[in-house]
């Protein structure tokens, strides 16, 4: 048939060009570029197909346009033809994965139906929403996808079009779906059904809507597994501190892999990216735990995929990047090639077609060497991809189809026998296996629908649905049975030519699969194809997802047929019949653009002309080439690696400087950069050169011949290009003995340097006995290098290993260390908090004598010692003479522990410092008998006892010793004191003897009474330096009276935290007008004080942060008047537990991350909220006014933190306008997503934890 059409249509084109009627000429050529579509469509490497549809697609659009521009009677039809030109331009664009490309050229079409004043309900506008719809979908503009599909049905509703209504609802159902909202996904799936069964012929479309319901039901499922499987983790979790220490510890964190493996799963399965990142680094941290380095690579290859769903390329080119370096690491060459081939999907997203090109040849090649026939499969399809669709190399794209068809023929059995094999090799394969026939059962996503091994579809067969291969069961067992069933469905092929009653005009023709890299779509033409043609060709359909409507007027549709039997398909398991998905069940229609590229038949669209296409996604592991230098560790040495290194020239080397610890700032540190690049040299030099200790200063940075302050990102991406090159001066050479010490001591014992670490020992701005590496990522035993070093080079001061996974191993060694120091006096300051020691660590501290005169501080928060460690710290206390400085926060210890360290202390002691705090339960008595024996010491400073509850004799007693001791620094957080103890402790302060500087009542419960107290006023003028008040429900009241004490010339605060006070908008522009007649105040914290009566509105929205509802302002009185008059049309916001995805919200990129943020999901509300944005502007811009002139007054200021207050990127920008016009120093901002910081060069606005700001 599609012969027979070509011939016509090329009969008519030549006809009309020798009576040259360029209308028909025009008409002509769209049915040329449609029917060459289908051909593209259906053939693996027709690529003459895509020329063609290419050619006659933008011959049409310039013939429309000629037309239009010349008088002709027929104008007003040649603007149909017109426009209809741009969607069929658009929906090629979406084809081929150029979404920016296609939404230009959409939002083109509709901007002409403006500018010709077409008709707001024409069916043209309809197909351009609709396919406006599916791209906005496909970049996960939730918001705009749904606000097109909306006026889609709305068109259709209007014109009585009962069919695209219905196809209208399915993919707002879809939509629905995808973000988890399963209830209203059922209601817009029975309203389509409703519709469609109104009409008459439509039994196809009725199936298809009802297995789509079907499919959100068995979502619904799999959430309430997800959450059963969540409550199995928490239990784990639970039993895990009593496990601690004994032989059950691992396997509880074995049981935990196991539970974190299922989660990962279920959240791939129902589209929640968020959740699955979440798991997939918890997954990671337990697996780093247990020294897994299997799962470990897993965990990498999971959070990578994580970062891929939600379009975030650069971050899972890195975390494909550690997977590929594990699993090289590990010796696995099947990881490694599967990474190889995903870093090309990656940069083939990211549109670095050359280097995809290069890691899918590296991925063959890996394969070809490991003799895995499937993943060499999977590699030899994406480039074949490449060359017919990036490159336009026919010859090579039919190169490569040959060897295809050939390893496809001769290695179908081999690939079998290679699915099928077990291969998993952790302690978690048996319970992994347990679950694996019923998650097979409840594969409902097409993104689960894709093997990890390929992303061909036509080599599969039932015995791939086993799951016990290694790298894929773990992370996306089930998928291969859900893509079988996907295949099944929907041979359903639209018509040529449509009924000339049909408002829409035609639909593109998807077969019942594609094979390859590509996202299929399939359409349900519902009753318009009569031919049920079987589309049994195995090739990739370049598209995106969703539903595209293709229109040419003179094209015909007929009927479809229902989706063939699976036997109709020789290269399809009899299993996929048993489960056939439809091609409108939404399965899986999550894929980003460009990542995964294999396709499926999927969901109906509007009529005749929409076809719709998703896309299964494989195991996803990015990296590229990473070749490493013989000295370098996990240093990528390509170039090729553009998107994540910058080559740097230094003298005659040149070192290749990783960016993703500076992805974050638009202008790069120069200092980090002169750092980085300084050890990156000195890695490379020969070992004679390194042999006396010296490390090069970098001196100056210069590109283009001209020095740098700031790295911009123009500069990155010139460089990137290759059309510049940053050079590099050297300088002086200093002495780093220990630095060296580490480098030959990481030979000695054949492990790679940790750059991190040179980076903490290269510090110049610290000596050589203060060894400060907090940070690093260290266990047990990757600090052996490094204790070793220090080992050699004897003489210490300062020792700091915060934040890195060592153990009770290293405190030992820590302890061979001192003890053959010879140092026996001289202070010593001990940082090891945030690590996993235990109880006995302190033991070895305890039988160190040297120890005993030198240790001053010793920080050992955050680390589970419990109550076993009482008696090592009484030890310690009793015996370390020099000791002034102890912090054991948040160490499971309770009261008999604090007992037994109020029992230690006796009136020699020199301790001025002591951090009980986040400890519980420690009982009143214990604190009262504490602050009775600090009583006694004559150099007590500092108490922090945050996070205790504290009751009313506790207090009490408190006061008493502020009173006693003059204390300087004194910590409360979240003691739950309330108002009454505040006041009471206020009132103490109040007196002209108290001598506290630092005050922290942060969550405390105090309230704006605290404010119109006598006493507070007094107290804060007299003396405090630094305050926090976070936390506290001050409310605006409280902030207009706090704000009169900030105006008073003797009110000395320099640092004020009141972040989550509640004082609204008016509060923070009063708390910042304020600050005009302070000189004093430098550092202010106003996050997260916007009220929710001020959320109604969406004026200070900002896209893409993770608090981007939309939001009312409720503005000052002045303010108001403006815009009092008019009427808004507000949405109703819904919170969605899953809905972090809305907007492409960004998540924090370290191992740290805190999940579960509230996010709103403004995107599926019932009203538009444009109008009221518009409403509001004048409103905004006033009131940003008064804050832009607060900011500028307050030129004392040094740092500012005005986060989650809701203000547009407009905004934004214009604050920090005012910031840097305004400071004596270099401005500086962090602003991203929700967080505005805005500092001075000297400070830093964020990037030190709480815990490490002072030691």
């Amino acid at each position: 048939m599609l012969k027979l059409a070509h011939g016509t249509n090329e009969k008519h084109l030549r006809l009309a060009e020798d009576t040259n009627n360029l209308i028909e000429q025009q008409r002509a050529s769209t049915q040329l570029g449609r029917t060459y579509h289908e051909m593209f469509l259906k053939s693996e490497d027709d690529h003459s197909s895509i020329r063609n549809v290419k050619m006659y697609f933008k011959l049409a659009m310039k013939l429309a346009e000629d037309i239009k521009k010349s008088p002709t009677d027929s104008k007003s039809s040649i603007v149909r033809e017109y426009i209809d030109a741009h969607n069929n331009l658009g929906m090629l664009e979406i084809d081929l994965d150029n979404l920016e490309e296609a939404k230009r050229i959409l939002n083109r079409g509709l901007t002409i139906c403006d500018e010709e004043e077409v008709d707001e309900d024409d069916d043209a506008r309809s197909r351009l929403h609709h396919n406006l719809g599916n791209v906005y979908m496909d970049l996960r503009e939730w918001d705009k996808a749904r606000e097109h599909i909306e006026k889609d049905i709305t068109i259709c509703k209007k014109i009585g079009h009962c069919q695209g209504e219905a196809k209208g609802f399915i993919n707002l159902g879809e939509l629905h779906y995808r973000v988890q909202k399963y209830n209203e996904a059922i209601i817009c799936y029975q309203k389509a059904l409703q519709r469609a069964k109104s009409m008459e012929d439509e039994d196809a479309l009725v199936s298809q809507i009802e297995q789509n319901i079907k499919t959100v039901e068995a979502a619904i499922e799999v959430t309430e597994e997800l959450k059963h499987e969540s409550q199995n983790l928490k239990r784990l979790e639970r039993k895990l501190p009593s496990a601690r220490g004994t032989g059950c510890e691992r396997k509880n964190l074995l049981q935990q892999i196991v539970s974190l493996g299922h989660l990962i799963e279920k959240s791939s399965m129902t589209l929640a990216w968020r959740k699955h990142l979440k798991y997939a680094k918890m997954k990671k941290r337990i697996a780093n735990e247990v020294c897994d380095k299997e799962h470990l690579a897993d965990s990498f290859l999971a959070i990578g995929e994580s970062y891929q769903k939600l379009r975030e390329f650069k971050k899972a080119l890195k975390w494909y990047t550690k997977s590929w370096e594990s699993y090289k690491l590990i010796g696995n060459l099947e990881g490694q090639a599967l990474s190889k081939i995903e870093i090309g999907n990656v940069l083939d997203s990211d549109g670095d077609w050359m280097g995809a090109l290069d890691a899918f040849e590296e991925g063959y090649r890996i394969a070809l060497g490991a003799k895995i026939p499937s993943v060499q499969l999977s590699a030899l399809e994406n480039i074949h991809y490449c060359h017919m669709i990036r490159f336009d190399n026919a010859e090579k794209a039919r190169s490569l189809k040959l060897s295809i068809d050939k390893l496809r023929h001769s290695g179908s059995k081999g690939i079998e026998a290679k699915d099928t094999a077990g291969h998993c090799c952790s302690e978690t394969d048996t319970e992994i296996d347990d679950h694996s026939a019923k998650r097979s059962e409840v594969s409902i996503s097409p993104e689960r629908s894709s093997s990890n091994f390929t992303r061909s579809k036509s080599h599969l067969c039932e015995e791939d649905l086993n799951e016990d291969a290694p790298l894929i069961s773990f992370l996306h067992p089930g998928k291969k049975a859900a893509k079988l069933r996907t295949r099944c469905e929907a041979a359903v092929h639209t018509s040529i030519k449509p009924p000339e009653t049909s408002p829409r005009s035609t639909s593109m023709s998807v077969g019942s699969q594609a094979v390859g890299r590509k996202r299929t779509r399939a359409v349900i033409s519902d009753d318009e194809y009569e031919n049920n043609e079987e589309y049994t060709s195995r090739r990739t359909i370049y598209s995106g997802h969703g539903e595209k409507v293709a229109t040419s007027d003179g094209l015909e549709n007929t009927k479809n047929s229902n989706c063939p039997a699976a036997n109709e398909f020789p290269d399809i398991s009899p299993l996929a019949s048993k489960c056939a998905m439809n091609a409108c069940t939404p399965v899986n229609l999550e894929e980003s653009s460009c990542s995964y590229k294999s396709r499926t038949s999927i969901l109906v669209a509007q009529d005749g002309k929409d076809f719709r296409q998703s896309s299964t996604n494989e195991f996803a592991n990015a990296t590229g080439k990473l070749p490493f230098k013989h000295n370098v560790p996990n240093i990528c040495s390509s170039p090729d690696e553009s998107c994540q290194h910058i080559p740097i020239k230094v003298d005659d080397y040149l070192v290749q400087m990783k960016l993703d610890s500076f992805v974050n700032r638009d202008k790069l540190s120069i200092e980090q950069i002169k750092a980085e690049v300084a050890c990156l040299y000195y890695l490379q030099l020969p070992s004679e050169r390194r042999v006396k200790g010296l490390v090069p200063v970098v001196q100056d940075i210069k590109y283009d011949g001209r020095s740098l302050e700031t790295l911009e990102a123009y500069i990155l991406k010139n460089c990137e290009l290759g059309s510049g090159q940053i050079e590099v001066s050297v300088g002086v050479w200093v002495h780093k003995r220990v630095m060296k010490l580490y480098i030959d001591c990481c030979e000695e014992l054949s492990e790679q340097p940790n750059l991190n670490v040179l980076k903490k020992l290269y510090n110049l701005e610290v000596s050589e006995d203060e060894i400060v590496v907090s940070d690093c990522e260290l266990q047990d035993i990757s600090v052996a290098p490094l204790l070793d070093a220090l080992h050699a080079h004897k003489t210490v001061a300062i020792i700091n290993l915060s934040h890195n996974l060592l153990g009770n191993g290293t405190m030992e060694r820590l302890k061979q260390v001192f003890a053959s120091s010879g140092q026996n006096y001289g202070a010593l300051v001990l940082d090891l908090h945030g690590n996993r020691l235990g109880p006995t660590a302190l033991f070895q501290i305890c039988e160190c004598p040297v120890l005993y005169s030198r240790l001053e501080v010793l920080n050992i928060s955050g680390n589970r010692l419990t109550d076993a460690c009482a008696s090592y710290l009484s030890c310690i206390l009793k015996n370390c003479q020099a000791l002034y400085s102890l912090n054991v926060e948040n160490c499971s210890i309770t009261s008999r522990t604090v007992q037994k360290i109020a029992d230690s202390l006796h009136s020699g002691s020199v301790l001025t410092n002591l951090s009980l705090g986040y400890n519980n339960p420690v009982s009143g008595n214990a604190i009262t008998n504490l602050l009775l024996k600090i009583a006694d010491l004559k150099r007590f400073q500092e108490l922090n006892l945050s996070g205790i509850k504290l009751s009313k004799p506790v207090v009490g007693s408190l006061c008493q010793s502020v009173v006693n001791l003059r204390l300087s620094a004194l910590m409360l957080a979240g003691c739950s004191i309330g108002m009454d103890g505040a006041l009471q402790l206020t009132k103490t302060l109040s007196n002209d003897t108290q001598e506290l500087v630092k005050l922290d009542l942060s969550s405390c419960g105090i309230t704006s009474e605290y404010f119109s107290m006598r006493n507070t006023g007094i107290c804060l003028i007299n003396g405090i330096l630094e305050l926090n008040l976070g936390g506290n429900p001050i409310m605006q009241e409280g902030g207009t009276a706090l704000a009169s004490v900030l105006a008073d010339p003797r009110c000395c605060l320099k640092t004020l935290v009141l972040s989550k006070c509640q004082l609204g908008l008016i509060g923070i522009l009063r708390t910042l007008e304020a600050l005009s007649s302070n000189c004093y105040l430098e550092e202010l914290n106003l996050a997260e004080n916007i009220l929710p009566a001020e959320l109604e509105y969406s004026l200070l929205s900002v896209k893409g942060s993770p608090n981007s509802t939309q939001t009312k302002l409720i503005l000052p009185n002045s303010l108001h008047k403006a815009s009092a008059h008019k009427e808004f049309e507000t949405s109703t916001q819904e919170p969605c537990a899953v809905n972090t995805d809305f907007n492409q919200i960004e998540v924090a990129d370290s191992d740290d991350d805190i999940f579960g943020v509230n996010v709103a999901a403004s995107g599926l509300s019932n009203e538009h909220i444009s109008l009221s944005q518009k409403s509001l502007l004048n409103s905004e811009s006033a009131y940003i006014q008064e804050v832009l002139a607060a900011i500028a007054m307050a030129k004392q200021l040094q740092i500012l933190d005005l986060s989650k207050n809701g203000f547009s990127q407009h905004a934004v920008e214009s604050l920090f306008t005012a910031w840097s016009s305004s400071r004596a120093g270099l401005a500086q901002s962090h602003i991203q997503d929700s967080v505005i910081h805005m500092s001075v060069e000297e400070n830093k606005c964020c990037g030190i934890r709480p815990c490490c700001q002072k030691v």
